[in-house]
């Protein structure tokens, strides 16, 4: 019986063959978790109204924490299955030993400075007494608990960079199941369970990101590399990684900034951009999905000399995408009323959200390519032009636009995002078809 821990061979056999082996534990892993952030806004929007702005205002933050983790865990990832495509297992086990590190290093770094400027941040985003104590207690708890992402991050990146999805798939759901059980007992209380409000739903979120790490742990559980060498494995990490850490955090650093442009409006729109990133979440699931399985592919590939396996990986990353991404549009475009009434009965959050869940929804097509040609480029270890796709389309383009926008008027600020992924996807093409370019130039040569 094949071990668990051997590769995976990216480089031989059908593509979509791979792709349909690999991405469904990860697509349904990631449905569970979506389905997690729905159920804990559901519960926590049960409680109190500005409870759930509170889970908005500190979304960026936790945010960070996923930069950080899996970011790191993607460089990992990506080391490691070079080495695998070299045929040099010690080479990727200390690569993976390098992960473990810095994970418990950057959970340490993370906590102290979170914990540091956490009040000071809330209030950037809030004005509503209630909504920034819920947050700052919120915030305090996920943060200094985070141990489990960051180890969690690592270790499953480690299993996917040998073609083994389903441990990950496992340890997400049974985090995520955890979660979902614990909420509503923490939250109101329950047998001799005290209710504990929003501070009880982030020792539920602690909890399940600690039951997710332990079950990752075995067979991606290795010994950082003796001291002398692991400042060469932490560049090789960072150098493989730095582009999705950058593309995470900008992430993070747009939702702040679009906080605070959209709480000079009201706090409710603040909550309508909460509800739109824990919504769409639910429906990128195909991307994110894909996004995670197609690195190893195409970084063994690519390594390999293998260019028309990491074409075809593209076509079908792409298709696939687009055919799962018309659900998303659909409920974005003509429900959003039923997809906020799940949340909030809010008179004023729905008649927001009626106006920007439809222009938000009209932008999703774009976005496959938004999203996938920085992960094409990080991949292929050509991190500059990752992080510059990242950076135009969170950075250059959105905050611009939606500041810009939102000077007409609140109503018009959301048509920021459409227009933005489709710059940045246009942009993204153009980049991924001269490299394509090039390698068939270079194919004449040979």
């Amino acid at each position: 019986m094949k071990s668990e821990n051997a590769a995976m061979d990216f480089g031989s056999g059908s593509i979509g063959k791979i792709l349909l082996k690999i991405a469904p534990p990860v697509m349904f892993a990631q449905l569970i978790q979506a389905l997690y952030n729905i159920v804990d806004s559901f519960f926590v929007g049960m409680y109190s109204d500005d409870a759930l702005t509170a889970l908005s205002v500190v979304y960026p933050l936790q945010l960070v924490i996923i930069a950080l983790a899996v970011g790191t865990g993607v460089g990992v990832n990506t080391y490691m299955a070079r080495a695998y495509a070299h045929k040099d297992r010690e080479d990727a086990e200390r690569a993976a030993g390098t992960g473990l590190f810095l994970a418990v290093l950057s959970w340490g770094i993370y906590a102290l400075i979170s914990l540091s400027v956490m009040r000071p941040y809330v209030m950037t985003s809030s004005t509503v007494p209630e909504a920034i104590e819920y947050a700052v207690t919120y915030g305090n708890i996920v943060s200094a608990g985070s141990l489990g992402v960051f180890l969690e991050g690592n270790f499953s990146k480690v299993h996917q960079s040998r073609g083994n999805m389903r441990r990950p798939m496992v340890a997400q759901i049974a985090g995520a199941l955890t979660n979902i059980v614990l909420d509503p007992i923490l939250i109101f209380g329950f047998l001799f369970f005290p209710a504990m409000g929003v501070a009880g739903a982030a020792v539920a979120t602690v909890i399940g990101q600690a039951v997710s790490a332990i079950i990752v742990a075995p067979g991606a559980a290795h010994r950082p590399p003796a001291p002398k060498r692991l400042p060469r494995y932490i560049r090789q990490v960072y150098f493989y990684g730095y582009s999705s850490i950058l593309m995470q955090l900008l992430y993070t650093v747009y939702i702040v900034a679009l906080n605070i442009i959209l709480a000079g409006f009201s706090d409710a729109a603040v909550t309508v951009l909460g509800l739109y990133y824990k919504l769409q979440s639910f429906f990128f699931i195909p991307l994110f999905g894909l996004q995670t399985c197609v690195v190893p592919v195409l970084s063994f590939n690519y390594e390999a000399g293998k260019r028309e396996r990491c074409r075809e990986t593209m076509r079908l990353s792409f298709f696939i995408s687009l055919v799962f991404m018309l659900a998303g549009v659909i409920c974005f475009v003509f429900f959003p009323d039923a997809m906020i009434g799940i949340f909030s009965q809010s008179s004023e959050v729905h008649a927001i959200g009626r106006i920007a869940f439809p222009i938000i929804g009209a932008g999703f097509f774009s976005a496959v390519f938004a999203l996938f040609t920085p992960t094409f480029f990080q991949a292929i270890g050509k991190g500059g032009k990752s992080a510059f796709l990242s950076l135009l389309r969170q950075v250059f383009c959105l905050i611009p636009l939606f500041y810009a926008f939102s000077l007409l008027g609140l109503n018009a600020s959301w048509i920021a995002f459409p227009l933005s992924e489709t710059i940045s996807g246009i942009v993204g093409l153009l980049l991924y078809f001269v490299e394509i370019r090039r390698w068939k130039k270079e194919e004449i040569v040979l």
